[in-house]
């Protein structure tokens, strides 16, 4: 049973910054992907970040949501199937609950998991 686990979410000021953690664990195959969502009140979920494959010590390709481009940083740390993102000069429009995803298996059989999310909330 795979398990995505978020921390580092909180409440910060407008134009400040927070750093989103995630570890996954129990995938039996390469994580082909982790990345980031987010949901806000009334909203459907939404992409803020992946990054897709690489090794150990880099990353094959990242996504951005275009509402942040510039400033949050996907990252991630494939030894340990972790995956970071760095968030700044946040806005109290990225206030959202925001759930950590990794995508297990080999192509073509993949399955997403998802996080318990945790809160970001930018208060201006």
């Amino acid at each position: 049973q795979v398990q995505v686990v978020e921390s580092g979410g909180g409440l910060v000021q407008a134009g400040g910054s927070l750093r989103l953690s995630c570890a996954a664990s129990g995938c039996r195959f390469k994580l082909n992907t982790m990345g980031w969502y987010r949901q806000a009140p009334g909203n459907q979920r939404e992409l803020v970040a992946e990054a897709t494959g690489g090794s150990s010590t880099y990353t094959r390709s990242t996504d951005y949501a275009d509402s942040v481009k510039g400033r949050f940083t996907i990252s991630r740390d494939n030894a340990k199937d972790t995956a970071y993102l760095q968030m700044n000069n946040l806005k109290p429009e990225d206030t959202a609950v925001y759930y950590c995803t990794a995508v297990c298996g080999n192509y073509p059989l993949l399955t997403r998991y998802w996080g318990q999310g945790t809160q970001v909330t930018v208060s201006s």
